[in-house]
């Protein structure tokens, strides 16, 4: 396997990182463990001292049961003795920095995609919390590969959860390949998903609202023991990639705490008739993805923006593009550029409309991404 190199960190904080569980009070509501309550994991990244987190050893960022899944699940080729030899299984940052005192920054929830883990885009939170956001990724258990609770114990992703997400499967998949090749207004082709979701993907409208809770659990528990290190006043941002970018767009329709967002390559899966948005919003796509993502370019006070990331495909918004030479599935741009792409559209975005530092984002010319803005709407 070719050794990629990893990024490097830009901003100006070093990283500390820590992990919480939220034990929330609702029932847990996915199939294969009925009746019990709903357990949510955490990892936040955070800006940190330079002088004291960089005396501490990095931290570690897959654990051997998560390559043993990456592997039985997808076949990808992570070996966890290879990763740990080359020093790739350590990220750029520190496990219990000491936070910087006298100081709060805004935050980030951040959910990743259907079947990924807590820490699948870690290179991406990182950079933004060396840049001066506090960001915290939730885990969504039995829907991603595998979840790791702080008590050391883990739930692997549900028996035949994927097969669910379009019902039945095999017409539903084709329907949706068939959409994306499909050309129109945006009002045209956002009726098509509809229709299309509603029809096959019942599943996957009924789990972004669960996902939206788990969120909702996360910010309560990170405002009971964060609100030393967040700035809470500002609002707080969301972000996702894949599923995780629809519960993104999800929150910021209905939680007026989520005062803008980022769907990173997700379609907006999610009951969204007759709701308006009212924050600002980013959509990032690969080409082969950007038809679905039409509904969100429509009923809107704020104004959104879609990027366009050319030779990328899915996964390369995640971090796998750092492990796997796979163009048909992180796209043929070099993990590096694609990184940079999608950090400095993330934080143009997120400095204009949660840091408040201009009235609208200052995304670079040129490079890998075409960004059209749109105008409100409604």
């Amino acid at each position: 396997m070719r050794r990629i190199p990893l990024p490097v960190p830009r901003g100006e904080y070093a990283v500390g990182t820590t992990t919480f569980t939220v034990y929330d009070d609702r029932e847990e509501t996915m199939y294969c463990a009925p009746g019990g309550r709903r357990r949510v994991p955490a990892r936040i990244w955070y800006p940190a001292d330079r002088a004291s987190a960089e005396a501490l050893p990095r931290t570690r960022h897959m654990s051997e049961e998560m390559t043993k899944a990456l592997a039985r699940t997808f076949f990808l080729p992570i070996r966890y003795e290879t990763i740990e030899k080359d020093g790739r299984n350590r990220s750029a940052c520190h496990t219990d920095a000491p936070f910087i005192e006298g100081r709060r920054f805004p935050a980030i929830f951040f959910s990743h995609g259907y079947l990924s883990f807590r820490e699948g885009n870690s290179y991406l939170c990182i950079e933004l919390a060396s840049r001066g956001y506090v960001v915290i990724s939730v885990g969504h258990p039995y829907e991603a590969l595998l979840t790791e609770f702080d008590d050391g114990t883990g739930v692997r992703g549900a028996k035949h959860v994927a097969s669910r997400l379009y019902s039945p499967p095999v017409q539903g998949m084709a329907a949706l390949l068939k959409f994306m090749k499909e050309t129109g207004t945006n009002e045209a082709l956002a009726a098509r998903f509809d229709a299309l979701q509603k029809r096959y993907c019942r599943f996957s409208i009924e789990r972004v609202a669960e996902w939206e809770k788990d969120t909702l659990a996360a910010l309560k528990y990170a405002k009971e023991r964060f609100s030393h290190i967040i700035d809470f006043d500002c609002g707080v941002g969301a972000a996702g990639h894949s599923m995780g970018g629809a519960a993104a767009y999800a929150l910021c329709q209905d939680e007026p705490e989520f005062v803008c967002g980022v769907n990173m390559d997700g379609a907006p899966f999610g009951d969204h008739g007759g709701k308006t948005l009212r924050t600002p919003f980013l959509q990032l796509n690969c080409e082969a993805n950007r038809t679905s993502a039409a509904r969100v370019f429509l009923r809107h006070t704020q104004p959104v923006y879609h990027a366009v990331v050319r030779d990328m495909q899915h996964l390369g918004f995640s971090d796998m593009k750092h492990f796997i030479s796979m163009p048909s599935q992180v796209g043929k741009l070099d993990p590096n550029a694609a990184h940079d792409a999608v950090c400095g559209i993330y934080g143009a975005f997120f400095d204009a409309y949660l840091k408040k530092t201009g009235e609208t984002p200052g995304f670079d010319g040129g490079g890998p991404a075409t960004i059209t803005a749109y105008a409100p709407d409604a």
